[in-house]
């Protein structure tokens, strides 16, 4: 495992000159909410936890260097990310099992989330250590108070996949879940993103889509799909980005919606299955999506025995 740091030189911190000492903790492990731009975007149990602990899990040590060298704290880091998680977190967990407080941080914002750090708080768990969250900035509910839509029920879909096809079933899926949609996107792709969404939700369904959020050149774009998929092409976001997407427009999804999830389920599971989540996901009966996805996998094998080159179908 790569450190940095050597051995602990402070067991404090100071904020704009002025120095604190650390308040103890207790042995065990500390997901650790960092900044998601704007260094200040830290809280005081934060710093007492960073500068108190034996250790300091990171994605990057130069990200959290930069974070720790602000407020005038040194501490052994370790490195943890997606690459070397199954290899490192032996050596933690038994960090962990001997008494030690490691403090896990990702490079911004809240861990665990779309991050390796989950595998080790499962493991912790399992193994009977205590597991203290320290919360703190989070650039999911950043984005969600700044879009100005619906907050009372929302669903994180974190990264979309990459390429588009997959891109626009995985949307399919959601297509008429009756709440906003959170997702996280790099600026290269918003735009084809976008247009995904416009073609796939419905061009009409308000969203935004805000970037850089607590930094410098923070923007929120506000407007329908289609407006922000324009906007995306004609002016390409920079930096790191959040869309927020309204719910359907409208209290019932239609047959369309539920065909376009039907035809997405049907891809990989059976036909009762695939009408089960449906089902509950739309909140119709599940006797009439049930009936509707008999027609549409006998429309969908119908097409595929025409079709040569169509890979056989499962049930």
């Amino acid at each position: 495992m790569s450190e940095a740091g050597g051995k602990t030189t402070t067991t404090g911190y100071a904020i704009d000159g002025t120095a604190f000492a650390g308040k103890p903790v207790e042995p065990g492990l500390y997901p650790v909410a960092t900044p998601i731009g704007n260094l200040s975007d830290i809280s005081l149990r934060a710093l007492d936890v960073l500068a108190s602990a034996d250790l300091i899990v990171c994605e990057d040590s130069r990200v959290t260097a930069v974070l720790l060298d602000r407020y005038g704290i040194r501490k052994p880091l370790a490195i943890y990310h997606e690459h070397n998680a199954a290899r490192e977190r032996p050596r933690l967990l038994a960090m962990l099992r001997g008494g030690m407080r490691l403090a896990l941080v990702s490079d911004a914002g809240t861990p665990l989330i779309s991050d390796p750090g989950y595998k080790l708080v499962e493991e912790a768990i399992a193994e009977g250590i205590r597991v203290i969250p320290i919360p703190g900035a989070s650039a999911i509910l950043s984005a969600l108070v700044a879009a100005g839509l619906p907050t009372d029920t929302f669903l994180f879909l974190g990264f979309l996949p990459h390429k588009a096809g997959t891109r626009r079933n995985r949307l399919g899926e959601f297509r008429a879940v009756p709440t906003t949609l959170v997702i996280y996107e790099s600026p290269h792709r918003a735009a084809e993103t976008l247009a995904d969404m416009a073609e796939v939700l419905g061009g009409d369904r308000p969203a935004a889509l805000c970037r850089e959020l607590t930094k410098r050149f923070e923007e929120v774009r506000r407007g329908t799909l289609s407006e922000l998929a324009a906007g995306a092409q004609d002016d390409p976001p920079r930096g790191e980005i959040v869309l927020v997407i309204g719910a359907p427009l409208g209290d019932e999804a239609g047959e369309a919606d539920i065909e376009a999830l039907l035809s997405a389920a049907l891809e990989t599971k059976g036909t009762g299955q695939a009408a089960a989540e449906v089902a509950k996901t739309t909140g119709r009966p599940r006797k009439e999506v049930y009936a509707l996805a008999l027609k549409l996998k006998a429309v969908l094998d119908a097409g595929s025995d025409g079709d040569d080159d169509a890979p056989p179908t499962g049930t």
